[in-house]
């Protein structure tokens, strides 16, 4: 049973890394951004070609396969987001759908279709009386339970985070006092994708790599965030946690049914918190 809520802990980390991204975006922009997915798996064979073929350490892959995803994240943003401000979510969805399949056709013409085999990079284990966890999982637990109070330090102190935290609120009032939201949205959208890339490379030595693999878990993480809230920060990462723990429990007994049980359990919060977009 440990070692289940362990893995329940893993994969509630990972999720957390992409779902804030998400929760941000959609709180502060009403967009439905499935190019989150293309960000989060451009990423992972980033650290493919660094770490594998290049032979890169896996801690400098990883740091430059974040890093490049930046400018990445702002094309997108600033040539397609960013057009769709205001919008029908009918129009996000298609466009940023289209990207993420754009992509999706991107990677397999340069990376190929055949999936990539990634090992644990460190490969240690911490042993406790009769338990062995691996080092690597622990750190991945580790990083999202840091990220959570650094981004918690970095809403209620800085002014960018401030200035979101309030358009979440109330967007057209923050846009009245003379503030360019739209600048900040630009942070915002870039932030996540950031963390998307985060959750990537760190996801990638413990599952599995192919070309599809964004669309899978960027449902998860839609799951997530409407489970913890639109733009709601610490709700977002108590959902991913216990989406995570629902995930492994159900694996434990279900395995077929453990992504189904996220979903039920989605349905049974809209029944009782219905959203309002």
């Amino acid at each position: 049973m440990l070692y289940t809520i362990f893995y329940g802990l893993t994969i509630g980390a990972i999720l957390y890394f992409i779902s804030i991204g998400l929760s941000l975006t959609f709180g502060t922009m009403r967009v439905i951004n499935f190019a989150h997915t293309i960000t989060y798996t451009i990423g992972v064979y980033i650290l493919i070609t660094l770490f594998i073929f290049l032979k890169w350490p896996f801690l400098l892959g990883a740091i430059m396969a974040i890093l490049a995803i930046i400018p990445i994240g702002y094309v997108i943003e600033r040539f397609i987001i960013r057009r769709l401000y205001g919008e029908s979510l009918d129009y996000t969805f298609i466009a940023t759908f289209a990207v993420a399949l754009i992509g999706v056709d991107a990677i397999k013409w340069i990376w190929g279709p055949r999936p990539y085999p990634l090992s644990d990079p460190i490969a240690r284990y911490l042993t406790f009386w009769d338990l062995s966890l691996p080092i690597y999982r622990l750190i991945i637990v580790t990083i999202a339970i840091l990220l959570f109070f650094a981004l918690n330090l970095f809403f209620k102190k800085t002014i960018v985070g401030k200035i979101v935290v309030a358009a979440l609120e109330d967007k057209e009032g923050v846009r009245c006092l003379g503030v360019n939201v739209d600048k900040y949205f630009s942070i915002v959208f870039i932030l996540g994708t950031a963390l998307a890339a985060l959750g990537g490379v760190l996801y990638a030595p413990i599952s599995s790599i192919h070309p599809y693999m964004g669309l899978g878990i960027l449902l998860l993480c839609f799951a997530v965030v409407i489970v913890g809230g639109m733009g709601n920060i610490k709700g977002t990462f108590f959902s991913a946690f216990a989406l995570g723990m629902v995930m492994a429990l159900t694996a434990r007994y279900w395995p077929q049914g453990a992504e189904t049980m996220v979903f039920i359990t989605m349905a049974i919060v809209l029944i009782f918190r219905p959203i309002d977009i």
